[in-house]
């Protein structure tokens, strides 16, 4: 599902929040500082301090995340993911981590594949499924 140019920039430059599900529908969101697409399919999230959304990932693999600012960005991502505690996509977030001022040390890295697009732009519109 194509991100736009726009889309990529906003998930690179504002916080995102990030939704998950246990299997027994129990809902976690969190806000999330380290989200960047690698291409107009892929988002790489960085793990640093995931637990309860790290759970919901292990037992359902399906995430829906948005941006911060809904007046620039208003779009909700949904897809599914995978987990990588080693390998060039673990190795990206590390970098990212020693990178930032805090010094961060990832737990994993979580590729998520970009499904489904929707507006969450208040009017008419909100929840249309644009992608």
């Amino acid at each position: 599902m194509a991100m736009t140019k726009e889309m990529m920039e906003a998930i690179e430059r504002d916080l995102v929040f990030l939704a998950t599900a246990s299997n027994e529908g129990v809902p976690n969101v969190v806000p999330i500082g380290f989200a960047r697409p690698l291409d107009e399919d892929t988002i790489l999230i960085a793990d640093n301090y995931m637990n309860k959304t790290r759970e919901n990932l292990e037992e359902n693999p399906t995430i829906s995340l948005v941006t911060k600012d809904a007046t620039k960005c208003p779009f909700q991502f949904k897809g599914k993911i995978e987990i990588f505690t080693s390998g060039k996509y673990f190795d990206i977030v590390t970098e990212w981590g020693q990178n930032a001022m805090t010094k961060l040390s990832p737990k994993a890295a979580i590729l998520m594949k970009v499904e489904e697009i929707y507006s969450i732009q208040p009017g008419p519109d909100a929840g249309k499924q644009i992608r």
